[in-house]
């Protein structure tokens, strides 16, 4: 059985914001940080969103204090919700439908999440043991993200995500069973600040590892598990990401690095390195 092209389903996984009205900049919260210039409750629109549903400031986000938004990814979830599950009914012609839509936001975006690694885990040759019920597991994520919001809002994400994580640690054993030497197990570790310059990490575990500020310059990464690692103003510079997994953008943005900085494929590097 030949391992997917990743590529090929992951059109319908990238944000989209020409078709979304703009609900990542109104269903959810945001608290005044050095993320974000001031606080915003949840289903309150953000005083930068445009008539047009397009962001005021989307050029000088950092500039103007929110660089929270810079490193969100919605996973296509916004155009989903707009397009297909609400028929491209928007919120504001709709008002007594928002609190729906903004529910079924916040869950859609979890599922397309999901589908975004299993498609991952299912493009890597290691995983042919896990196939099977890793398509099983996409089919099925697929289906519920494409219920009305009555279902949508029904379902149970903190089981479906255990029962999804169950199978992505399996294909990450299976992935990085062959990388030589001691591959090191720092999942779940607080690593804030963690002086890890030059580090072996190759083939190393960082499942949902704090790295927030993390020195990893020059470190060697290649082949790590990196599915929820907190990378926020990590320093990468120089750091072999090449064949890590389960690494998404939104984590590369929130990071430094620099030209030096090598990247597995389908990332790309910040604007702001």
């Amino acid at each position: 059985m030949e391992p997917e092209n990743p590529a090929a389903g992951r059109a319908q996984l990238r944000a989209d914001c020409s078709a979304c009205f703009g609900l990542c900049c109104v269903a959810l919260p945001f608290a005044r940080s050095a993320d974000f210039a001031v606080d915003k409750p949840a289903g309150k629109p953000c005083t930068n969103l445009g008539a047009d549903f397009r962001c005021g400031i989307h050029a000088r986000l950092r500039e103007e204090g929110y660089s929270g938004c810079t490193v969100f990814d919605c996973f296509g979830a916004g155009q989903k919700v707009s397009q297909v599950t609400f028929g491209g009914t928007d919120w504001r012609a709709a008002p007594e439908r928002a609190g729906a839509v903004f529910a079924s936001f916040a869950v859609m975006r979890q599922l397309h999440e999901l589908l975004w690694y299993v498609d991952e885990a299912l493009g890597l040759r290691a995983a042919r043991p896990v196939q099977r019920e890793l398509r099983e597991a996409r089919d099925r994520i697929d289906a519920l993200s494409r219920q009305d919001a009555d279902g949508l809002t029904a379902v149970d994400v903190n089981a479906l995500r255990g029962e999804v994580n169950a199978l992505l640690l399996r294909t990450s054993e299976l992935y990085r069973a062959d990388v030589p030497g001691r591959r090191r197990n720092h999942r779940g570790a607080d690593l804030m600040g963690a002086r890890l310059r030059g580090a072996d990490l190759a083939g190393a575990s960082l499942r949902g590892a704090l790295l927030v500020a993390a020195d990893l310059a020059g470190a060697d990464l290649r082949r790590a598990d990196l599915i929820g690692a907190d990378l926020r103003d990590a320093d990468l510079r120089g750091a072999d990401l090449t064949g890590c997994i389960f690494l998404t953008q939104a984590q590369l943005d929130a990071a430094r690095g620099d030209t030096a900085t090598r990247l597995p494929k389908g990332l790309k590097q910040p604007s702001h390195w």
